[in-house]
């Protein structure tokens, strides 16, 4: 029984890959009036480059904070390490770290949070940043 199955399944495959190759990709290509021009592409490109630059710096500015220095040493985390891993981070997780970091220091500017939870918040982050880019 089931050597009556394999002939007809290759036969099969076979066609649907001889079908799927003949058709010329024209055919399957989408109106002209849905590409994007390349003035449009720059213009994406040059924004995610500015906002992985925006994001990279405030990452890199809030872990060079003596409190941030403080904090990473007594965590026994080298914060120069840190600021190295930044680099390796994809453009989402930078991000959403540096969203996490602002509202930190925006929290913590308007008293919400204390120093000592500023600081575990910061060696979270710190680790978190380290774990990603090893996963990577």
């Amino acid at each position: 029984m089931q050597s009556e199955f394999r002939p007809f399944v290759r036969a099969l495959t076979s066609a649907v890959l001889v079908a799927a190759f003949a058709v010329p990709p024209t055919l399957v290509a989408q109106a002209s009036n849905h590409l994007v021009t390349p003035s449009d592409l720059q213009r994406a490109t040059v924004n995610a480059s500015q906002a992985r630059q925006k994001n990279q710096e405030a990452l890199k500015k809030f872990f060079s904070s003596p409190e941030a220095q403080k904090a990473l040493e007594s965590a026994r985390i080298n914060p120069q390490e840190v600021k190295n891993a930044v680099a390796g981070l994809s453009n989402q997780e930078m991000a959403q770290l540096a969203q996490r970091v602002n509202k930190a220091q925006a929290d913590f500017a308007a008293g919400q949070i204390s120093n000592h939870n500023l600081l575990l918040i910061l060696v979270f982050i710190a680790a978190l940043i380290l774990i990603i880019v090893a996963v990577h």
